[in-house]
C-alpha cells in the first residue's frame, strides 16, 4: 500500500454524546423488540458504554 496520511490527529469517530445517544437508541430497541434485535441491541449498547470515558 502506497500513500501519505496527514499528521494532524484524526477526529473519533463520534463524538462522546453522539455515542451517548446512540447507546440510549439501542437500548430503546432492546425494550420495542424483545424477539428480534432488541437482545443484540442491548449487548452492543452495554459494549460501547463499557468503553465510554465516566461523565
Amino acid at each position: 500500500m502506497t500513500g501519505t496520511y496527514p499528521d494532524e490527529p484524526r477526529l473519533a469517530l463520534l463524538t462522546r454524546a453522539e455515542a451517548r445517544q446512540t447507546i440510549e437508541y439501542l437500548q430503546l430497541l432492546e425494550q420495542f423488540d424483545p424477539g428480534g434485535r432488541g437482545p443484540a441491541a442491548g449487548q452492543l449498547a452495554a459494549d460501547l458504554a463499557r468503553r465510554l470515558p465516566a461523565p
